[in-house]
């Protein structure tokens, strides 16, 4: 039987609880002082080895992260910047379209073609999820960049077109509005969807609005927004925490929006405008509710699944303009096209603008913090139409010679 190799370190000894140790000291990554202890010298020479090595390692990943330990961190840096909601957001993008590709490689390592390849799955998505996550990714990697992580940014040169482009909603026209009033007249989702309409508020502000902020008895009757809604694990939270700070505005509302809030505020004994029961705030789960009375009044096929002999089967139920509801006869179907929240605020920024208001007043009363975005409606609704376009074409060159 061999012999074992003899350490050829000098260990000091201690004793504890009768028993004899080898010891020593180390200096760990963190640059504290950390002690080892071992039956025999032979044994602690190894736990000193994979103690260095160890400390080679979390010292190169301090230095050389991984995309998932830089992202962790890229995220915690932006939780002083950002609201709650928008956090939320990045870390769920960043899991699913950065993470999962690219997490396990170093930083340093990865390349041009790794993030391009990280892309592909991406640019199967909207536009707009697109334009988020290449977003993201840059940031990303400029941060490191910047605190000299790595040398070479490899997202230099990514575009930041590509996704597939989501077809807009259009702004409702008189007639569908007038058709969404008259189904929904009397009914829970009314008042939400007028100031919508008529004051053009974001669904978060509608729903954290307060009769605080709603002032009907002056020679001009307008609302304050000032608060956000937002829902954490279906409950709602109110903050004055804003989407920008455009957000905050003093919006004039016209009579037959003043006339529906007096009606509404002398029934309520809320602080909210738009309250459950209880008077609490609407959460996300009741939020799906209310709108859920516009859905079934829409005139709009609807798949369905029921189980036959154990069997999942899809149908679809057609539903036309005027027909009724099958499982509710009281139901009609009134309302020609798919509503979203959203379009109701889109529609009134377009009558703004066919009004002729100007589009700064127009970003003013959108709460738009970027006048691109303003203008980007502006131009598409103004100068895409030809009754708009028409005085234009004859002004440019009606009075050319033929």
């Amino acid at each position: 039987m061999s012999a074992k190799k003899a350490s050829t370190k000098e260990y000091s000894t201690t004793t504890i609880k009768g028993v004899e140790y080898f010891r020593t000291r180390i200096t760990g990554a963190d640059g504290k002082r950390v002690t080892l202890y071992a039956r025999t010298s032979e044994e602690l020479d190894q736990k000193v080895q994979d103690a260095k090595r160890e400390i080679v390692e979390a010292k190169f990943r301090k230095e050389n992260p991984t995309v998932a330990e830089y992202c962790q961190k890229w995220l915690l840096m932006q939780s002083a910047k950002v609201t709650p909601a928008t956090l939320k957001g990045y870390e769920s993008k960043i899991r699913n379209y950065i993470v999962k590709p690219l997490g396990e490689l170093y930083m340093s390592d990865v390349t041009c073609d790794d993030i391009r390849l990280a892309l592909v799955p991406v640019s199967k998505k909207s536009a707009s999820v697109y334009s988020v996550v290449n977003m993201l990714i840059k940031c990303v990697f400029y941060s490191a960049e910047r605190s000299h992580i790595i040398e070479d940014n490899p997202t230099k040169g990514i575009s930041a077109k590509g996704g597939t482009p989501a077809k807009g909603k259009e702004a409702l026209t008189d007639t569908q509005v007038k058709q969404l009033l008259e189904a929904i007249r009397g009914l829970p989702p009314q008042t939400f969807v007028m100031i919508g309409l008529f004051a053009g508020l974001r669904r978060e502000e509608i729903l954290a609005l307060k009769w605080d902020c709603v002032f009907l008895d002056t020679p001009t009757p307008y609302i304050s927004v000032r608060r956000a809604w937002r829902s954490e694990h279906n409950r709602p939270v109110i903050s004055r925490e804003l989407k920008t700070d455009a957000a905050k505005r003093d919006i004039p509302i016209p009579e037959c929006l003043v006339n529906r809030l007096k009606e509404v505020k002398a029934a309520s004994s809320s602080d909210f405008v738009i309250a459950d029961s209880e008077g609490n705030p609407l959460s996300y789960s009741q939020f799906k509710r209310l709108w859920q009375y516009i859905n079934v009044r829409t005139a709009m096929d609807r798949t369905y699944y029921k189980y036959i002999n154990g069997q999942s089967i899809k149908y679809t139920v057609e539903a036309s303009l005027g027909g009724r509801s099958k499982n509710n006869h009281d139901i009609v179907y009134t309302i020609d096209t798919h509503i979203t929240p959203h379009q109701l605020r889109h529609t009134y920024i377009t009558n703004l603008i066919y009004a002729s208001v100007d589009p700064k007043t127009v970003q003013y009363l959108a709460g738009h913090e970027n006048s691109k975005v303003t203008m980007d409606i502006y131009a598409k609704v103004k100068y895409n139409r030809p009754s708009e376009l028409s005085p234009v074409i004859n002004e440019a060159f009606g009075q050319r010679p033929a």
